[in-house]
């Protein structure tokens, strides 16, 4: 049987020497600082934030679409000493369809539309401005509901009810 006596300063060099390679791995505020750098860099990534912990990026914020979420994630994977990616990036959700125009009727058609709308109502003055039309005179509350749909129909910008309800 072979025996091979290690002297203790040989075992503090061996296990020196075992500490020094394992911490030469790139730390986490040297990726964090790159992985910065390169989101202020590229303007796609604006709004994106990321985290680090033990080699591993988290992602997060909200790009436009899935390609530029695809392409935040890869461009962090490039970076020295990245383990790996946590893509929590979300994107944003498409904006909503524009609105259809408001259509406004003249003053002069919704002048007459308004005093064909109104004839049956004793008591209910109406006039027209600039496409507003402003009720005043008396009304009664069952009768209200039909006055304003025929109003409504005309198209005004506005209408000022002042009416008063009996």
């Amino acid at each position: 049987m072979f025996k091979k006596i290690i002297s203790l300063p040989l075992c503090f060099a061996i296990l020196g020497m075992s500490i020094l390679f394992a911490s030469c791995g790139v730390k986490d505020a040297d990726i964090e600082k790159a992985v910065s750098e390169k989101i202020s860099s590229t303007a796609e990534m604006s709004g994106i934030a990321a985290t680090v912990k033990d080699g591993v990026v988290t992602l997060s914020g909200e790009c436009k679409d899935d390609a530029c979420k695809t392409s935040c994630e890869k461009t962090v994977k490039d970076i020295k000493g990245v383990k790996s990616v946590v893509n929590n990036i979300t994107v944003a959700p498409p904006p909503p369809p524009p609105a259809a125009p408001v259509e406004i009727t003249a003053d002069d058609p919704l002048t007459k539309a308004v005093a064909d709308a109104t004839k049956d109502f004793t008591g209910v003055t109406a006039t027209v401005n600039d496409g507003v039309v402003t009720l005043t005179g008396e009304i009664k509350k069952a009768s209200l509901p039909k006055l304003m749909q025929a109003i409504m129909a005309s198209k005004p910008k506005k209408v000022e009810n002042k009416l008063v309800i009996k």
